[in-house]
């Protein structure tokens, strides 16, 4: 997907704006979809990152594009500031330090391999999100944790971590893998 300069800039004001007035308790800005350029009505899939001095303090968004690109970004700025379990609700006081970055999501695909070095080799750290999933078990990694986390054993052991599974589980049996692409924005 590909946005433009004027597109990313009204996306991150619908971000900034439904940020503020969802800690403020005021209601969400409207959206009219028919006055925003085409690429914003399109169904899309967004994650919201709020950072303070480069530390995260929520991230939110999902995987499947369901919303228009426009209110999808509205909805996760919303619940990055206010429902993202890891951190208690962003105060007022904090909304002139917080620097929001939004991810844009191309459709996940199957990666598929035959074991684990396998794997290992496929991945393309810093350019893949990696999504994990082991039956009921799901979790992801955008693209930007491989700054973090640039080995793809330490990225993979941390990602089944978040699944909620033993770190070495990608070692021992084969898990159903998916890989996405993001275009990436901040304040």
């Amino acid at each position: 997907m590909k946005l433009n300069q004027e597109e990313q800039t009204l996306l991150l004001q619908i971000a900034r704006q439904s940020l503020e007035n969802a800690v403020l308790g005021k209601p969400l800005p409207e959206l009219d979809l028919a006055q925003l350029p085409p690429s914003l009505v399109e169904l899309g899939a967004s994650f919201i990152t709020l950072t303070i001095d480069g530390r995260l303090r929520g991230c939110i968004g999902t995987l499947e594009a369901n919303h228009p690109l426009a209110r999808d970004v509205q909805v996760h700025a919303v619940a990055a500031g206010l429902k993202d379990y890891r951190f208690e609700e962003v105060q007022d006081a904090e909304l002139p330090l917080i620097k929001i970055e939004i991810s844009v999501l191309t459709t996940p695909s199957p990666l598929d391999y035959d074991h684990p070095q396998d794997l290992v080799a496929k991945l393309k750290p810093c350019i893949d999100g990696v999504i994990l999933q082991d039956g009921l078990k799901k979790a992801t990694f955008l693209p930007q944790v491989w700054d973090k986390l640039p080995n793809p054993e330490v990225f993979l052991y941390h990602l089944c971590q978040k699944m909620g599974a033993e770190g070495d589980v990608w070692r021992k049996k084969l898990l159903k893998v998916f890989v996405y692409q993001v275009l990436e924005f901040q304040e």
